[in-house]
């Protein structure tokens, strides 16, 4: 396992991280744990999840995946200076008019409630998991900044910002002193290329922010399970998700999935491992976030790890899914 610095900060993390959204939605307890215990045993030490993970599930109140990660770490006397978790505050958590949002209110309850969660004192990446347009950036970096200096949060992050108010927020942060933006969640993926790349990409290059991009297979299509012209496979995300629909049927996606085959093929790897090497290819790229059901699963994902393509290859792919 590659160990790489998270942006411009001293933090090493591993070159796969581990999501955890699946963690008590499609994924029982003890299995996540398993999945948990088989990431660290392979040398994976950054895990991400967030509080409102899985708050859409019926009867879930939030905060669950968080809880296990809480468990597994307690459960196996872990110290806790091996495990980098990143956790994400902003969506709603409660019925109230300040359950949501990055004021400083919200913000303030969030990291507590997730610190007892996770049942741990600190949180090594701390992500607002999408802009708040109505709070100002002063408000929401000067909570984040109290929270660094009280030793209750490390790093912090931003997820889902459009670059210009991701640059706005680190240049309020050069003029007032305060603590910065260190890395970069964005959706991004061989067949979601050009919300990263357009803008956010050069960005993240010349500010020295770390990347951690989420969904990088695809929300499962990358892995080459589904194909055109084939049935669905019962129960998966494709049979309810319109954007996985979208990229069956088109030419782009079977352009990609012919590409990273054959290009998987003449390294002795799969669909999915090729589809994250191409983003581990980037330096720009610092850990694609990864998840799994299943150990089995993530042991294939796993097999990702110092698997780099060449060039070419690279060019290959870029071609095969180039965005106009």
């Amino acid at each position: 396992m590659e160990y790489r610095r998270l942006g411009r900060t001293g933090l090493k993390v591993s070159e796969l991280c581990l999501g955890t959204m699946t963690f008590l939605w499609t994924c029982d307890e003890q299995t996540a744990f398993n999945v948990l215990s088989a990431f660290r045993d392979a040398g994976g030490n950054f895990l991400d999840t967030a509080d409102i993970y899985s708050r859409w599930v019926p009867g879930n109140p939030g905060g669950t995946a968080e809880v296990v990660i809480g468990k597994w770490i307690k459960a196996n006397h872990i110290p806790r200076d091996q495990v980098i978790i990143a956790t994400k505050a902003r969506g709603r958590m409660g019925d109230g008019p300040n359950d949501e949002g990055a004021s400083r209110a919200h913000l303030t309850k969030a990291l507590e409630d997730s610190l007892r969660r996770l049942q741990t004192d600190y949180v090594d990446l701390y992500q607002i998991h999408w802009p708040d347009y109505e709070t100002p950036h002063e408000e929401t970096l000067r909570a984040l900044d109290d929270f660094v200096r009280v030793g209750k949060v490390r790093y912090i992050g931003a997820s889902n910002y459009p670059a210009w108010w991701l640059m706005k927020a680190l240049w309020v942060s050069d003029v007032r002193g305060l603590v910065r933006f260190e890395s970069l969640q964005p959706h991004y993926n061989l067949m979601h290329r050009a919300e990263f790349e357009r803008e956010l990409m050069p960005l993240c290059k010349d500010q020295a922010l770390g990347v951690i991009p989420y969904s990088p297979l695809a929300g499962g299509f990358l892995t080459g399970k589904y194909r055109a012209g084939q049935p669905i496979p019962a129960g998966s995300r494709g049979e309810s998700n319109e954007r996985i629909r979208r990229y069956i049927e088109s030419p782009t996606g079977q352009r990609a999935l012919a590409a990273l085959e054959t290009i998987g093929r003449a390294h002795g790897k799969t669909i999915a491992q090729t589809a994250l090497a191409w983003l581990l290819s980037n330096p720009v790229i610092t850990a694609p976030i990864i998840g799994a059901n299943t150990v089995s699963q993530l042991q294939e994902l796993l097999g990702t790890v110092g698997y780099r393509l060449s060039a070419e290859e690279i060019q290959t792919l870029n071609e095969a899914t180039a965005w106009q």
